[in-house]
């Protein structure tokens, strides 16, 4: 997944590496948004969101019904702080990806992600970020 790479300011980086939940935006194939709480990474070398689910669950199959025009949004907020991330979304089962998401969520949660049998990652390449009091 190519990816046009944001630069963030630090303070912004900072917010982002919070253990905070934030909400995932897809869309349904009937065009309606779809919101999801989500635990998630964020690489600001690569400007690429991780978000770890099941490939049954209905934010995975609306990224994979988006096909590879599919664009997702994803909010972290404490109080009235807050950042959006946006961009294309794929969802991939490639074991090395999967171990990487693990492993980067592991460190800012500091606990293991759920590890169902069906375990993918959505990966967003960010290209555009709204933020609020940052």
């Amino acid at each position: 997944m190519s990816q046009a790479i944001v630069e963030l300011p630090a303070v912004t980086r900072a917010f982002l590496t919070r253990p905070h939940t934030a909400a995932l935006t897809t869309l349904r194939p009937d065009g309606t948004p779809h919101v999801a709480p989500v635990r998630f990474t964020f690489d600001p070398v690569t400007g690429l969101v991780r978000v770890t689910t099941r490939a049954g669950a209905r934010k995975a199959r609306n990224v994979v019904a988006g096909g590879p025009t599919a664009r997702v949004a994803l909010c972290q907020a404490d109080g009235f702080r807050w950042v959006t991330l946006e961009g294309r979304a794929a969802v991939t089962d490639d074991p090395a990806r999967l171990a990487e998401a693990v492993r980067r969520y592991t460190v800012r949660y500091r606990a293991a992600p759920p590890a169902p049998l069906d375990l993918v990652v959505v990966e967003i390449a960010v290209d555009r970020v709204l933020s609020l009091n940052l």
